[in-house]
């Protein structure tokens, strides 16, 4: 008898559980462009800078890149191995199921929520600072007001874009991630290079990397260090978003060695690129004072240092960047949604985990990761602080979702089943130190970032956080621990083969049989 076997990516999804029905056309280069995109340092650094500008200044965005930076490649080395392991959509919750023991529903029921609020907070951060930059060159060209109301309408509208592309499938989406890598490594170039030869006047090297401010307000004790410390933001914030390599995992060839290298090659790019970007930005700088109190303080320096005509060339390079950063994420946003809507978790879940049989995409998913983005960005209207944050909740949600495997990988010591992309005897000191980290930026960030706090400038970080954990926890021991068994198993081999073959065109393989 003839018959059709399956590829050992189809093999391993199986094995895990679940049926390929999303479409497996991404290399592995594609699987790092995902997570190169959505960390964009042309779109973190960027508009992050301002925060910086205020917090710590230059010394915090260009000695605190790489310090932070090089302890981000050692929570992107630990989560890299756990997904070699596990490569599927559902990326970190499916991790802690499978790690967490008998406690394994539990564990993942957190992490998913605390993952879910990180991608959808990275999402409104990515397009609320497209919209600021768009908006800048908007007022630049024809005099568009930069005022909340008008921002958040820009933001609607890149929200509505990126939703659109995402519906027309992965095969597009690909193709522009692969675009976006050359664009952003290219457009570094040519914003540092303009920046160096152009400007007149340009800061000195002292300047650069030694020159501390304090716009915060904070005048206590200790407070130059609390300041560099919060100032951090601008780094830890950029270096987000790369656990769409495992997102993006079964939609991608060799997924198991694929997506690993993806993590962490993204994260190693960026650090690089990302340091010779704020290097070249911060010697750009004219005017501090005033640079610093614009709309867009980074926007303000490239028309202050290249001219009025060079300048929005540059902004239009950011937007650009800005632009695949933001479909990119809604990418991985959709498909963190439609995995933990597969497993029963989201309220909605059968509308959310539909595919479209023609496009092989999560479509519900993606066009309800756009709402609540949206949603979330809402309080800009009346706090000005909303930016700082949004990339607050950004970070404290997705780094808790990180290193929630991590831990759990390290309690499973020598009974992890490791993956063949692996660690080896650095797996302990490396999740070890992950695991710190993240201990320690979870409480930095959602800390007072102005002084004296008011109503008009709190940091609601704390109070997205605590909604989401105190919420899910009292869902959880009132209802979710009676129903929510971790990731649902699709059915046997026979099943998942059946399931395969409801999509349009695409054959169902079969479990490969030897004749006889």
């Amino acid at each position: 008898m003839t018959v059709q076997a399956i590829d050992s990516d189809t093999e391993t999804l199986h094995k895990l559980g679940y049926a390929q029905e999303l479409l497996r056309k991404m290399g592995g280069f594609s699987n790092f462009a995902v997570s190169f995109t959505i960390i964009s340092i042309l779109s973190g650094c960027l508009t992050a800078y301002g925060t910086a500008m205020f917090n710590g200044g230059p010394v915090d965005m260009n000695i605190g890149w790489p310090l932070v930076g090089i302890m981000v490649i050692i929570v992107g080395l630990a989560m890299a191995e756990v997904c070699s392991s596990y490569p599927t959509a559902g990326g970190l919750y499916y991790w802690s199921a499978k790690l967490g023991g008998k406690n394994g529903p539990a564990w993942s029921w957190f992490t998913g929520w605390f993952n879910l609020l990180g991608q959808v907070a990275v999402t409104a951060g990515i397009d609320g600072g497209l919209a600021l930059f768009a908006s800048a060159f908007m007022n630049n060209w024809f005099g568009y007001p930069l005022n909340a109301p008008h921002i958040l309408l820009v933001y609607a509208v890149a929200l509505f874009l990126h939703g659109l592309l995402n519906t027309f499938g992965v095969r597009l989406v690909a193709l522009l991630n692969d675009i976006s890598v050359w664009w952003h490594i290219l457009g570094v170039v040519v914003i540092v290079a303009l920046l160096v030869i152009v400007p007149k006047h340009h800061q000195s090297v002292s300047f650069i990397f030694t020159s501390f401010q304090n716009g915060s307000g904070a005048s206590f004790p200790g407070s130059i260090i609390y300041v560099f410390l919060i100032g951090l933001l601008l780094a830890q914030y950029t270096f987000t978003g790369y656990d769409a390599s495992a997102h993006m995992t079964e939609e991608t060839r060799n997924a198991a060695v694929a997506g690993p290298r993806g993590i962490v090659m993204s994260i190693v790019v960026s650090l690089i690129a990302g340091w010779v970007l704020l290097i070249g930005v911060t010697s750009a700088i004219q005017n501090y004072g005033a640079e610093s109190a614009s709309v867009v303080p980074a926007a303000q320096i490239f028309i202050d240092a290249a001219g009025g005509g060079l300048g929005q060339f540059l902004l239009l390079i950011a937007i650009g960047a800005q632009f695949y950063c933001g479909m990119s994420s809604v990418t991985a946003n959709s498909r963190m949604i439609y995995a933990f809507s597969r497993d029963g978790a989201v309220p909605g879940h059968r509308l959310w985990s539909k595919i479209n049989k023609r496009t092989r995409t999560p479509t519900n998913s993606i066009w309800l990761a756009t709402v609540l983005a949206f949603i979330l960005w809402l309080p800009y209207l009346y706090n000005p602080n909303a930016y700082a944050a949004v990339i607050s909740i950004a970070v404290i949600g997705l780094y808790i979702a990180y290193g929630i495997p991590i831990l759990l990988r390290l309690r499973a010591g020598d009974s992890f089943q490791r993956g063949p992309w692996h660690l080896g005897k650095w797996s302990r000191p490396i999740g070890t130190i992950a695991v710190v980290w993240i201990g320690l930026i979870s409480i930095l960030f959602v800390l007072p970032t102005i002084f004296p706090v008011t109503l008009g400038n709190f940091n609601y970080t704390i109070v997205a956080v605590g909604v989401v954990a105190g919420g899910t926890s009292l869902w959880w021991v009132l209802s979710a621990r009676h129903w929510f068994k971790g990731p649902r198993i699709q059915g046997t081999a026979e099943e998942l083969a059946s399931i395969e073959a409801g999509f349009v065109g695409t054959p169902a393989p079969v479990p490969a049989v030897s004749a006889g």
